[in-house]
């Protein structure tokens, strides 16, 4: 759920901060993976292959980013 502006005309709707944070970490992971073009693409025909990748692309986000 997005946050109102502060300038809207009805009344803001309360939203947990966590679950916000939370959510906007897995739409950021998401948008990451779309940037293997294997993945975007699913050039796997198998499952388990499209897996593997989709794990190794996991990878290799979460080393890139410490």
């Amino acid at each position: 759920m997005i946050p109102k502006c502060s300038n809207t005309k009805k009344p803001a709707i309360h939203f947990k901060k966590n679950t916000y944070k939370s959510r906007h970490l897995v739409e950021n992971l998401f948008a990451r993976l779309k940037h293997f073009r294997s993945i975007s693409t699913r050039f796997d025909k198998l499952a388990r292959n499209f897996k593997a990748m989709i794990y190794i692309a996991c990878a290799i986000i979460w080393v890139n980013s410490e």
